[in-house]
């Protein structure tokens, strides 16, 4: 039996922060999934599924869909019992009722399951602090980074989202560029760390917007990510580094 099941629209950087960690730690983790458009054909529970005939009947299941969903989602009530939010990813423990929501929470919680000597989430409650420091701002990037994203992808982009996505990933890269020192190979510790990971994922995520050009061409504008690597070398230097590393290259190589 796995030690983590997760329900998600694949593929998603936000999963892979957990699979990148889960394979850093030795844990094992399920991830049941389908492609974004698909998952309104499921069933939103531990044991989530394809939707049967059946299952369409039961209008005791179907609610209002959240954002990135324009229609109706099935969801169960103990599937909302432990996700309040009723939102992807979900995780749930072994038994399905504990769940854990939030991407960065859903990698924690991998690195708490797993081996204590990987140092992924630090050796000191120092150093695990300074690693949620990250990962607590990396929360405000990806506030505006979903925004855009999702404007991008339903054709409905306007200048302000992009202006405010361009601001949000502009502090966020010089953070991350600055913490990358000439003496710092990784941004917490001598090793990758959650931080790492984060970074990355995030990173990934948003240089998305490359293939919606289209979109940006007609509010005149070019992505924002077209001149990263000169404008925040290091960062790029180590999301490049990371992409490489054993733990990483499954689910980002193609970035």
């Amino acid at each position: 039996m796995s030690q983590l099941r997760i329900f998600s629209y694949m593929p998603s950087a936000r999963v892979y922060k957990a699979t990148i960690a889960a394979r850093l730690c030795g844990v094992d983790i399920e991830i049941r999934s389908a492609s974004s458009p698909d998952l309104k054909d499921w069933l939103w529970d531990f044991d989530a599924r394809p939707l049967t005939e059946e299952d369409k009947k039961n209008k005791a299941n179907a609610r209002i869909s959240h954002t990135g969903f324009k229609s109706v989602l099935y969801k169960t009530d103990g599937f909302l019992t432990a996700h309040p939010f009723g939102i992807v990813p979900a995780a749930f423990g072994p038994d399905g009722k504990v769940g854990i929501f939030e991407s960065n929470s859903i990698m924690r919680a991998v690195a708490r399951l797993g081996c204590r000597e990987s140092g992924i989430y630090g050796n000191d409650p120092y150093t695990a602090s300074r690693i949620d420091s990250y990962l607590d701002a990396s929360l405000v990037f990806a506030r505006d980074s979903q925004i855009y994203l999702l404007a991008l992808g339903n054709k409905v982009v306007t200048r302000e989202i992009y202006n405010s996505a361009s601001q949000a990933f502009g502090v966020y890269m010089s953070a991350i560029d600055s913490a990358l020192t000439s003496d710092a190979a990784f941004l917490v510790s001598d090793q990758v760390t959650l931080a790492d990971i984060c970074f990355a994922c995030e990173y990934a995520m948003f240089s998305r917007e490359a293939k919606r050009g289209e979109s940006l061409s007609g509010i005149g504008v070019q992505p924002i990510t077209s001149e990263t690597a000169a404008r925040f070398p290091r960062a790029i230097g180590h999301f490049e580094q990371l992409c490489q590393h054993k733990a990483f290259s499954p689910d980002l190589r193609g970035f």
